[in-house]
């Protein structure tokens, strides 16, 4: 019955994502833009998580784009776990301009009207401890096998040594439905067009306070792509709101969006960039330390941040993240000859010229974290994949053939972060000396 109606759901997704082709006129790079990234991928046996409207929310102005109230959805933790909470932001694109604000307004990222009332939390929001490695025991393996009979040999190895993760927290996805990495504070009466992202944030915080986060021992702030930006740029903030003695870290998931020429020598993300800071009213959210030297675009990027945030981060990204090839580095508009197809479609078809020019990409990246990578707080796992969004799936956050680095798996590298067990500065060999990734690759069939 659950595999009904997410085909259902998936069904309607696509008419909608059609339907911005024919009636608005996007075109490819638009869409992408629009949408961001996938959801995880759909099993009988996943957890599905119900949607909690924040009710209190619009006596704050706290409002997706077209007005409606925003939401999250809550598992709760237990035992061990009972007083630690993982936020994850949602991604899913941006808008930055009134053309694609309007259309997103009628989808899930800018309305709680077409929102999925039930999620898969998987990945990181995983309630299995097979799959979001984390049993505060020290065992011997005869005990651990006669404990659980049912985990596999490796999850067995991570049991006896003592990994205590985030599987039994309470762990909470709140919606993104404002297009500006919930940072957004303006409106467009003309257009009946919120831009309340900032708002949205504050409430949705406010709300799980209230239901016990303010208790809250341990917490950590994640998000993927445009909610990995919204992790960075909210750090210190969700800091700022934890009680003195809460342990508090954060995490961005594909958040490193660089500004880097596309393969035109245009500036298509830059460009992206300053039409959501200008339309939404971004600036006076973007953090000070960073507005007072720089204009509000380059705020808006990662790269410019990151060193100056007080909070421990871990920074998880791919070298060759998919999206940003796809969409920003060699999207149709800036190859309109379309030498570039084949190659941002399938990496495996990419000329030795346009290996070099992504390797040129990958040096960019390294560069940007350098300085950050330098603080004993911080935290680093970047592989030589082609992908995007690593901790929500769970092919590529904890699995038997999960990336890893060192035989090293992003979800052990997360916890050893957090909790302290080891430094965790790892970045991967140049492609293609990494055959465990999982790549994400865009041909049709």
């Amino acid at each position: 019955m659950k595999l009904f109606w997410v085909s259902i759901v998936i069904s309607l997704a696509f008419s909608k994502w059609a339907a911005g082709f024919m009636e608005y006129g996007f075109n490819e790079t638009e869409m992408a833009l629009l949408e961001g990234y996938g959801e995880s991928k759909v099993g009988a046996d996943l957890l599905m998580v119900g949607l909690t409207i924040i009710g209190g929310a619009g006596a704050k102005g706290a409002v997706c784009l077209d007005g409606t109230l925003p939401g999250y959805h809550l598992h709760r933790g237990y035992g061990s776990g009972a007083n630690s909470w993982l936020i994850q932001l949602e991604g899913g694109g941006w808008c930055n301009n009134i053309r694609t604000c309007v259309y997103r307004k009628t989808t899930r990222r800018g309305s709680s009207k077409y929102m999925e009332k039930q999620l898969v939390f998987s990945g990181i929001l995983s309630n299995k401890a097979e799959e979001n490695p984390g049993l505060p025991l020290k065992l011997n393996a005869m005990l651990a096998h006669l404990l659980f009979p049912r985990l596999t040999v490796l999850t067995l190895i991570f049991i006896i040594y003592g990994i205590a993760d985030f599987f039994n927290w309470n762990r909470v996805k709140v919606r993104y439905c404002d297009g500006a990495s919930f940072s957004g504070d303006s409106e467009d009466k003309a257009k009946e067009l919120q831009f309340r992202g900032e708002r949205i944030w504050l409430a949705a915080m406010e709300d799980l306070k209230s239901k016990g986060m303010s208790y809250a021992k341990q917490a950590l702030l994640s998000g993927c792509s445009a909610g990995g930006v919204a992790a960075i740029l909210h750090c210190d903030k969700f800091r700022g709101l934890m009680p003195g003695t809460t342990k508090v870290k954060c995490l961005s998931d594909a958040g490193l969006f660089l500004d880097a020429n596309d393969v035109s020598g245009g500036r298509t993300l830059r460009n992206l960039y300053s039409g959501i800071v200008g339309l939404q009213g971004v600036k006076p959210n973007l953090p000070q330390y960073c507005t007072n030297h720089l204009d509000p675009t380059s705020c808006f990027f990662p790269q410019n941040l990151i060193s100056s945030i007080k909070t421990p981060l871990f920074i998880l990204n791919a070298a060759y993240d998919s999206w940003q090839i796809q969409t920003s580095l060699a999207p149709p508009a800036a190859d309109p000859a379309g030498y570039w197809r084949d190659c941002r479609l399938n990496h495996e078809k990419c000329t030795p010229s346009q290996i070099n020019f992504l390797q040129g990409f990958r040096n960019q990246m390294l560069n940007a974290v350098k300085q950050f990578s330098m603080s004993e707080q911080n935290g680093l796992f970047i592989n030589s994949c082609f992908a995007h969004c690593q901790s929500e799936r769970q092919d590529t956050w904890f699995a038997d053939d999960s990336p890893v680095i060192g035989k090293k798996a992003i979800a052990i590298a997360v916890g050893d972060w957090y909790f302290d067990r080891t430094s965790v500065k790892i970045i991967d060999c140049p492609y293609p000396c990494d055959n465990s990734c999982h790549n994400l690759n865009f041909e049709k069939a």
